[in-house]
């Protein structure tokens, strides 16, 4: 199951920066019919999973800055919908469009 948290403040994205821990933000358009499928897909994935994910969700409409923020510090560029696995300062893994797989997702969480 994934447990969504709303990413929507430049300090909670200073804190993923400064951490040391393993995360993901999924970088969402709520009027994307293409981000709406990809965000579906992860939830029944995540559904066939015996762990509880929690990743970071930001709604792109509402908090662009903090996606440029993130596109900035972890040098990718900006896509919709994306997938980011950051540990601190480190981009791990990254996907957009069709390529976001939950088994690729799943083996960095």
């Amino acid at each position: 199951m994934i447990n969504w948290i709303e990413l929507n403040t430049a300090e909670q994205l200073e804190e993923l920066y400064q951490s040391d821990k393993v995360a993901a933000i999924f970088k969402h358009s709520t009027t994307c019919g293409i981000s709406n499928m990809a965000k579906r897909s992860l939830e029944r994935m995540s559904n066939m999973s015996d762990q509880d994910y929690a990743i970071y969700l930001l709604d792109l409409l509402r908090y662009r800055p903090i996606s440029n923020e993130i596109a900035q510090r972890w040098n990718i560029e900006h896509q919709s919908p994306q997938i980011l696995i950051i540990e601190g300062k480190n981009s791990l893994y990254n996907a957009s469009h069709g390529d976001i797989q939950f088994d690729e997702i799943e083996k960095y969480l």
